[in-house]
């Protein structure tokens, strides 16, 4: 039976105690799925008890709602349901992720609450960096109204990014699943990049680092359009690296990550090399799927439905480097990388971006195996985890 122990929130923390902020005219960076227990969003729960006037909302990618696609462009508009300006910091170009000397006019305290996910390239703790260099800036002081790891806060997996690797996807200097909460990145990032700014996390109360998100009596909500289940979350670490290829990653179906194919694959024969592979946590399956939009939007894709039976033993990055390789040596010619822009940048492959390195890419087109590369970033876990005293906030009886 799973075990369930109702955690408190740091946005409930400041809600029963609003003297953490006082009469301050505070921010508030959020989305659609930064609510309270009972469902109600941040933004209205807080203008009800903070005495402080609300000065104007920041909205990461996908926008205040969750509505727009991943890397469509969010514009700026006022909030029907505060009156609030909003403010997209994510938009058209890099220069829009970024808040303005301007944006901040009159703000005395930001409060931030996106309920992330806990991967290098999930974009809203990219959004949260951004923010925390504009706020030390401006002398902002900053709080984080911290929410669970929705994976748990003991596994870690991944490369670290290298120099000239970095963009808005590789802004983390942190494994690609890193096992921290928002708040604790926060802390990493101030000890790292902004040691003058004022920060504070108000800790969530009665969360393990053994938790995984269903193990917190809390309701899930998507933090973004194609995270529709935990098991999503389990699988994202890994199999968003589709996004580097011409593949499709299931978006416009109901099993977005879950499901990946094109129209030149044989479903079947890929599915018998995976299985080969005895790949932990996980089971595969042949599947035929039509997307709706996105790559290959209306054509009959064939491929694989990948299905979690132990998410404690799955290692998602490993996994999606090898469904990559498994497609890949199904087809050289047919398989490719992705050609246009990703995320604002033009000259170095997605792969690389989200990697940290081309050695992945590399190891792939050359069709060399996977398990000398995936063993090589285990000193780099061992000495990131080393690093983290005075940032781990959590402990396993918390």
């Amino acid at each position: 039976m799973l075990s369930v122990t109702r955690v408190r929130t740091g946005l409930e923390v400041l809600l029963e105690d609003p003297g953490h902020i006082g009469d301050r005219r505070w921010a508030m960076l959020a989305n659609q799925a930064s609510v309270t227990a009972e469902l109600e969003p941040a933004r209205t729960a807080l203008r009800g008890v903070l005495p402080g006037s609300p000065v104007r909302l920041f909205a990461p990618e996908h926008g205040l709602d969750g509505v727009e696609q991943d890397m469509e462009a969010v514009t700026d508009r006022t909030d029907p349901h505060t009156g609030l300006s909003v403010r997209s910091l994510y938009g058209v170009d890099a220069a829009t992720l970024m808040p303005t000397d301007e944006d901040l006019d009159g703000v005395e305290v930001m409060l931030v609450d996106l309920p992330d996910i806990g991967c290098r390239y999930y974009t809203f703790a990219a959004t949260l960096d951004a923010m925390m260099a504009a706020c030390e800036r401006s002398e902002i002081e900053l709080f984080v109204l911290d929410r669970p790891n929705p994976m748990g806060g003991l596994a870690r997996e991944g490369p670290p990014v290298e120099p000239g690797f970095e963009s808005f996807v590789s802004r983390l200097p942190t494994p690609i699943r890193h096992g921290l909460t928002l708040g604790e990145l926060a802390l990493l990032l101030q000890r790292n990049r902004y040691p003058d700014l004022e920060l504070s996390v108000l800790m969530c109360e009665g969360w393990r680092r053994t938790s995984w998100w269903d193990n917190t009596g809390l309701p899930w909500v998507p933090p973004s359009p194609n995270m529709p289940t935990l098991d999503t979350v389990a699988i994202y670490p890994g199999l968003c690296l589709i996004e580097a290829t011409t593949l499709s990653e299931g978006r416009g179906t109901t099993r977005p990550f879950h499901l990946v194919g094109a129209p030149w694959v044989d479903g079947h024969d890929l599915v018998r090399r995976l299985r080969a592979r005895s790949l932990p946590g996980v089971g595969f399956r042949a599947s035929v799927f039509r997307p709706m939009f996105g790559k290959h939007c209306g054509e009959v894709c064939q491929g694989l439905e990948i299905h979690v039976s132990d998410r404690d033993e799955l290692r998602p990055v490993a996994l999606g480097l090898e469904v990559l390789k498994a497609f890949h040596d199904l087809d050289p010619v047919a398989f490719a990388w992705r050609s246009e822009p990703y995320e604002f940048v033009s000259d170095i492959p997605a792969l690389d971006l989200l990697t940290g390195s081309p050695a992945a890419r590399l190891a792939i087109d050359s069709g060399e195996p996977l398990e000398p590369l995936v063993e090589s970033w285990r000193p780099y876990v061992s000495a990131f985890e080393a690093s983290l005293e005075g940032v781990i906030l959590y402990h396993h009886a918390n």
